[in-house]
């Protein structure tokens, strides 16, 4: 099959995964984009990948085949039906690499949405795009809000020996697999993103959790990731806990609905849902500065988390508090050390524009 158009960019956001409480299964678009551009090479007997990078990476990041965005486009061109061709990719990269901003997913979603919309017109196939970013990261918790945007939870279904699928009573067989669900996120939520000069392995990350956990701390983390999607979207809360006369249906948090009111209940549930005990606790040795300023946040009762496996630190506030937040780590921007980042949530997810 022939690609149909000679030029395809690409645009991916930052995502944040975990969000404390939600271990390798949350995640969260960020309004902070990596841009790709491939396009095809005139010459037939060209075959090759060319790379050009500018931003973050420039430095270090291969030029070759083994670029991560180049092997799965690759790959994802084998599975969409597409030949071997030579292109030029020009990466125009914001996103730091190592620092839990989800660097990796972002390569491969870029790569697999890329050679998607070389392989068909229209718009993109996003559950074929996950399924496949899934299945190469290993994986679904970043690659979910890369490419469906806004809060996502995800779970991989397992399916006896055999059996591929289970039928669901008036609906689609549930495959095994990864699968996820993307909600709504209030416009009023915003995310802070301290970024260190220092990098952390994912595996390095991982090898620090224990491979047993108390069964009352994966309660505690079940109770609080409950709440992330409310806590997400507290004005849907308010609606759903208040009669239509203004009073409090049935007890609930939400009994007011006014600004200041909504604030604060959001701000609460932000607070307790990223709560954690899972992984952060564990890994806290491996990134002192970065879990120091968690914690100080948190003594002030912001919503702070590790972003990913770290060592980004993420806050969550819905309204404005970016002063409040700059004066709690006003030290630590003054160091030299850490620089910030002050994003509105990303709802579209990766996006593509051909030709």
């Amino acid at each position: 099959m022939n690609p149909v158009t000679r030029r395809v960019h690409v645009r991916v956001p930052a995502t944040s995964a975990n969000l404390g409480s939600g271990f390798d299964t949350v995640g969260l678009a960020l309004d902070y984009h990596d841009e790709l551009t491939f396009t095809l090479s005139d010459d037939p007997a060209d075959t090759d990948a060319h790379v050009n990078i500018e931003g973050e990476g420039a430095q270090t990041l291969p030029r070759d085949e083994t670029h991560l965005v180049v092997s799965t486009f690759r790959r994802a061109c084998r599975t969409f039906g597409l030949g071997r061709f030579g292109f030029t990719l020009e990466a125009h990269n914001r996103i730091p690499q190592a620092r839990g901003m989800g660097s990796s997913a972002e390569a491969i979603v870029a790569g697999i949405a890329a050679a998607a919309a070389f392989a068909q017109e229209g718009e993109l196939n996003r559950s074929a795009i996950f399924d496949l970013a899934a299945t190469i990261e290993g994986h679904p918790d970043n690659v979910a809000p890369a490419v469906f945007g806004g809060l996502t939870v995800s779970w991989d279904f397992s399916t006896a020996e055999g059996v591929g699928s289970v039928p669901i009573p008036g609906g689609e067989p549930l495959h095994g697999g990864f699968h996820t669900v993307n909600y709504p996120v209030d416009p009023a939520i915003t995310a802070a993103v301290f970024v260190p000069d220092y990098e952390l392995s994912t595996e390095k990350a991982r090898q620090a959790l224990p491979a047993t956990l108390p069964y009352r701390d994966a309660v505690y983390n079940v109770s609080r990731v409950g709440l992330l999607p409310a806590a997400m979207n507290p004005g849907a809360l308010a609606a759903a806990t208040t009669s239509s006369d203004g009073s409090d249906a049935d007890g609930g948090i939400a009994a007011s609905v006014t600004p200041s009111a909504l604030a604060a209940t959001a701000n609460t549930l932000l607070y307790t849902a990223t709560q954690d005990k899972l992984h952060q606790p564990y890994r806290a040795a491996l990134m002192e500065p970065s879990w120091n300023l968690i914690e100080r946040f948190r003594s002030h009762g912001y919503a702070a988390a590790v972003s990913g496996a770290g060592p980004c630190v993420l806050v969550l506030h819905y309204g404005d508090a970016r002063e409040a937040i700059d004066a709690i780590a006003a030290e630590d921007l003054a160091s030299g050390h850490w620089r910030v980042l002050h994003l509105p949530i990303d709802t579209t997810g990766v996006t593509v524009e051909r030709g």
